[in-house]
């Protein structure tokens, strides 16, 4: 199967490249500039905005990975507006060139963890209403409101996963989107990581590697469907700490401030269906996870291992 990876030089789509290479399927790997370490597959430089380009990826493409995000919560509640045009305009353009050129399937990554809003009751199930209160979660239920249609307007069958709280090596250390990246960067750095809340609202995590075995699972997918993606078990952001101060020899520093409009105060998502559907489950072992995560992450800022 030939496959294009968008996005692939972000923090998920470069796993998944990876995951996908070390398959039978012929990878080709769009992003917007720079490189990637991965020489098994073909690159297509290109913005998601630039038609010719993404048409040139699509040819010859039988499945497409839809793991482009623009944006974060925090950055599209200051500019809506530019996440409606970089995110769900541009997708529908990609929908239509598929239909075009005879693209099939696609996945798409939208949110498990903004697409229900304050859940009625937990865990989440894919039935559960789509409640977001953040214009992220917005624009995601609204991309999938598309992809819903999409083989009827566009002749493309649609696998919509809604991954929880996605974490590991390669995520941003920014601290826009990704509590745990940013409690250990500060923790290397002896900095203070600032706490929207209490610190008892809480997340499921879903390390990136079995996110990325999960898409491997699903590029043979028959039929449109939905399901989420996620751990099953939620953390809350104070035991997240602990699991940080735990696994860093320096300090961890945290500052509890108001929370935010947007922060959802619990999800954790069912994933029964997609267990069941893929025969897939997450497997590696939370702490450890982490703790990989910390090592790759102080090699970058540090240039020295950890530990």
């Amino acid at each position: 199967m030939n496959i294009l990876v968008l996005g692939a030089k972000g923090f998920i789509g470069s796993h998944v490249v990876d995951r996908l290479t070390n398959t039978e399927h012929f990878v080709k790997a769009f992003f917007r500039s720079g490189d990637i370490s991965n020489k098994n597959c073909t690159v297509i430089k290109g913005d998601f905005s630039d038609h010719a380009k993404l048409a040139e990826a699509l040819v010859d493409v039988d499945l497409v990975v839809h793991c482009i995000s623009s944006t974060v919560p925090s950055s599209s509640e200051l500019d809506p507006v530019a996440d409606i045009q970089s995110n769900l305009v541009n997708t529908l353009e990609l929908l239509s060139l598929m239909q075009k050129m005879k693209v099939p399937k696609l996945i798409y990554l939208s949110s498990g963890g903004t697409v229900y809003g304050n859940p009625q009751s937990s865990p989440v199930d894919e039935e559960h209403p789509l409640s977001p209160i953040s214009c992220y979660g917005v624009v995601k239920v609204a991309i999938e409101k598309f992809l819903n249609i999409s083989d009827s307007i566009w002749g493309v069958s649609s696998l919509i996963l809604r991954p929880s709280n996605v974490f590991g090596e390669g995520q941003s250390h920014s601290g826009a989107q990704g509590i745990i990246s940013t409690l250990l960067k500060n923790s290397i750095q002896e900095r203070t990581t600032t706490i929207f809340g209490d610190g008892e609202s809480i997340r499921d995590y879903l390390y990136v590697k079995d996110l990325a075995d999960l898409i491997a699972a699903c590029v043979d997918f028959e039929k449109s469907s939905t399901y989420n993606a996620g751990c099953g078990v939620g953390m809350s952001v104070n035991q997240i700490i602990d699991v940080v101060k735990d696994i860093s020899p320096a300090e961890v520093r945290v500052n509890y401030t108001p929370k935010r409009s947007f922060d959802v105060k619990e999800v954790v998502l069912d994933i029964s269906k997609v267990t069941e559907d893929f025969d897939w489950s997450p497997y590696r072992d939370f702490k450890a996870s982490v703790n990989a995560q910390y090592v790759q992450l102080r090699e970058v800022l540090t240039g020295s291992s950890a530990r």
